[in-house]
């Protein structure tokens, strides 16, 4: 598996933000995690890349626990937070190479992959400039570039289209497939859909702290009837007064590889 989270749990004081979630998600796969505001989707996350341990379960990434081998996961993946975060007295140019320095990426590698990603993400244009002057769109490419710098095996997106112009948008769907073909792994929680119906391999549906449907696009239309889009299916199960019936997609924590 690429990312396990085994009957995870998680509170804050009285508030059950997680509960026992189990997703197992193989590499090579663009993920959708899907859910209402308040559902889990961002706890679920900052457990995945460590920054909250879960109360109970454990996430492994590449095999390692996330916690006890935490610098070993860690050192697999990659996480663009939705509200991205550049050192605005840096230009663009300067923030990836520091960011390479970080890694211990080789200079000429480092050289290589910076004008790979900035040619991809058409920041030619910004590149010297200080980040202070990006906007949010050119801000959240950036640091998409910062991600991937490293290649890393599991790449974790939180909301990753803000911000981003229709072409935009398409550059770094097109980018986030490329990732999952050369047998990585994309991890991406949005709230647009149309964006998950279009580029996932798999979904999850969290609502209320629970699993409440995962598997392909085409499991999910089969048990809804094969009519529905994925915005008519996301609304029809986070409207039902008691989702837990609705885990009946996939045999829950497996994912098809």
């Amino acid at each position: 598996m690429s990312i396990l989270i085994d009957h995870v749990r998680k509170s804050f004081g009285a508030k059950l933000a997680v509960d026992d979630v189990t997703l197992d998600i193989r590499a090579g796969k663009v993920f959708a995690f899907l859910g209402p505001n308040g559902a889990g989707k961002t706890t679920t996350i900052k457990m995945i890349v460590g920054l909250l341990r879960p109360d109970a379960g454990e996430v492994r990434i590449c095999g390692h626990v996330m916690g006890s081998n935490g610098r070993e996961a860690k050192a697999q993946l990659a996480y663009v937070p939705d509200l991205p975060f550049v050192y605005e007295k840096l230009s663009g140019r300067e923030f990836l190479q520091f960011v390479a320095r970080m890694y211990a990426i080789p200079d000429d590698v480092a050289a290589r992959r910076v004008a790979e990603l900035v040619a991809t993400l058409r920041l030619e244009d910004f590149l010297d400039q200080l980040a202070e002057g990006y906007s949010h769109g050119m801000k959240q490419k950036l640091v998409l570039a910062a991600a991937l710098l490293h290649e890393p095996r599991v790449l974790v997106v939180d909301e990753p289209m803000i911000g981003l112009d229709p072409r935009s948008m398409r550059v770094v769907k097109d980018l986030f497939r490329m990732h999952a073909d050369a047998g990585n792994t994309v991890f991406l929680s949005t709230h647009l859909l149309e964006v998950a119906e279009s580029l996932a391999d798999h979904i999850a549906i969290i609502h209320r702290g629970r699993i409440i449907a995962q598997g392909t696009l085409a499991d999910l239309r089969r048990e809804r009837t094969s009519q529905h889009t994925l915005e008519d299916i996301f609304l029809q199960l986070t409207d039902e007064p008691d989702t837990a019936v609705a885990t009946n997609v996939i045999q829950p924590g497996t994912v098809s590889p």
